[in-house]
């Protein structure tokens, strides 16, 4: 069995969520996100040794992070620190769905720039890439030098993670998800990532062609509709999504994608992902279904320890 790390390069940041104050008054909540930083933690909660490569703050709000980072046993040793103010985010949460305004000028994560000689590419099972990072430069072009470096060594996992209120050209962005998916072996989607990125095109015909293009997996989920994988040499495959009572939907595309990467660490299959067989497809597929499911289960980006799962 592999036992390299587990890492997550992109966003880190904090979300204030809609709370309401003892008075009765409309709050906001300072809490630790970011859709690649969230993968992070999933990941080591459910056992993987795990980093984190970005950029963070040394402010209050870099310092909650970390702080959170390091509770939940993700290793910060990739990530740089400067005194740029951090990437803040504000939720408003309409039927469980969340929507964001983002505050990204200037930032830490603006600042971060990838240094090939920091990465033991040898020591990793798989690096995952996605969210803010890829719409525009600098981080952009970081990210893709860093998938670049990455992939002759190790997996490159990617995960889009649209967020269209930080879009300004739309067709810039979807050519750079196009280059991005040319770099990576594995790449997951939800149904809102799909339908801005494609509009009503045939899921089908995009995930056969990321397949054509060099990827091993394609993953689209669903909701409560559950998910859809392609596979090279397997074919489709669906698995449904576990009846639960949700709270929000924050973080449970990353609870997914984070336990289906160490589902498959676990069988030993990252290694292998192009033979890789239906029946492990399956059961690492069910097992991030039940992951994701319990993050929705409970308010935020709060994913699951490993002995939460059963």
């Amino acid at each position: 069995m592999t036992n390299g790390w587990l890492l997550s390069c992109g966003d880190a940041l904090i979300d204030f969520m809609p709370t309401q104050a003892k008075e009765g008054q409309g709050a906001m909540r300072p809490t630790v996100g970011g859709s690649c930083l969230n993968i992070a933690v999933a990941m080591a909660r459910l056992g993987a040794p795990t980093g984190f490569i970005g950029g963070l703050s040394t402010d209050i709000f870099g310092q909650m992070i970390a702080d959170h980072a390091e509770a939940s046993g993700v290793d910060l040793r990739f990530c740089d620190r400067s005194d740029d103010q951090n990437t803040l985010a504000f939720v408003q949460l309409i039927d469980t769905q969340a929507r964001y305004a983002f505050y990204d000028k200037a930032t830490a994560a603006r600042a971060w720039r990838f240094d090939a000689a920091r990465f033991p590419w040898a020591e990793v099972d798989a690096v995952h890439i996605g969210s803010t990072t890829l719409i525009d430069d600098p981080t952009s072009a970081e990210t893709l030098a860093l998938a670049r470096s990455a992939r002759p060594h190790t997996l490159v996992s990617l995960d889009p993670n649209c967020r269209p209120a930080l879009v300004k050209d739309l067709a810039d962005y979807r050519a750079r998800i196009a280059t991005f998916a040319k770099e990576a072996r594995l790449i997951r989607l939800s149904d809102e990532d799909f339908a801005f990125l494609y509009g009503d095109a045939n899921p089908d015909v995009v995930a056969d062609q990321f397949l054509k293009d060099g990827a091993d997996l394609v993953v689209l989920t669903l909701g409560r509709h559950g998910a859809s994988a392609w596979h090279k040499a397997s074919g489709p495959i669906h698995v449904p999504a576990p009846e639960i009572s949700v709270v929000d939907t924050i973080g449970a595309g990353d609870t997914f994608l984070a336990a289906l990467l160490v589902a498959l660490r676990e069988k030993d299959a990252l290694t292998r992902l192009t033979k890789l067989p239906t029946e492990v497809l399956g059961d690492s597929l069910r097992f991030a279904s039940v992951c994701a499911a319990l993050t929705c289960s409970r308010a935020g980006a709060n994913p699951p320890w490993r002995n939460e799962v059963n």
